[in-house]
């Protein structure tokens, strides 16, 4: 990972508009955010999009996102949220398409169906995280850090400020809360 003093810097200086500093903190954190999107996507088979895609849209987002993140904790925290967006509304994509959204008619043996179970979990999930984030909101989001971002214990609490032990409670917390709302 990136030294984080030289990624604070450069967060600053590319916060006052140096387009030179914000290439070379693209080029630092890279690694990062394909950490991120490798995480992300670890365990599901049925994927349609991938990590260099997911990187690279969290990229654009990133440029045109409002405000400079103040450091790393918060440039990761918010390049998880991000990758959370990019993979719900893609699931969403796919879910549409499955129901035939404009698409011209095929033969049916003409027609490779992925497994929307998947992307129907994950739809289900961001609603019920959503759900959880209007009464636990800090729990809510170690739960984005870990599920969606992949990040440990140690960088989900870097990632929103608190301690490892309140991001391990939270975590516990929310897979619970979520176990019991998510059919």
């Amino acid at each position: 990972m990136a030294h984080m003093t030289d990624i604070t810097r450069l967060l600053d200086q590319a916060g006052h508009g140096d387009r030179v500093a914000w290439v070379r903190l693209v080029e630092l954190i890279y690694p990062d955010l394909k950490h991120l999107a490798r995480k992300a996507f670890s365990g599901d088979a049925a994927r349609t999009l991938d990590t260099t895609e997911l990187v690279h849209e969290c990229y654009l987002r990133l440029e045109g996102a409002q405000g400079a993140p103040r450091d790393r904790g918060h440039l990761m925290s918010l390049a998880v949220r991000i990758m959370r967006q990019v993979l719900i509304d893609h699931a969403r994509e796919r879910l549409a398409a499955k129901r035939g959204a404009g698409a011209p008619m095929l033969d049916v043996q003409d027609v490779q169906v992925p497994d929307a179970g998947q992307f129907e979990l994950l739809v289900e999930i961001d609603a019920a995280l959503d759900r959880l984030a209007a009464t636990e909101p800090r729990q809510a989001r170690v739960f984005e850090c870990r599920y969606f971002g992949g990040l440990n214990e140690v960088d989900t609490a870097l990632a929103l400020g608190i301690s490892p032990r309140t991001a391990r409670r939270d975590w516990d917390a929310a897979r619970v809360w979520l176990a019991e709302s998510v059919g």
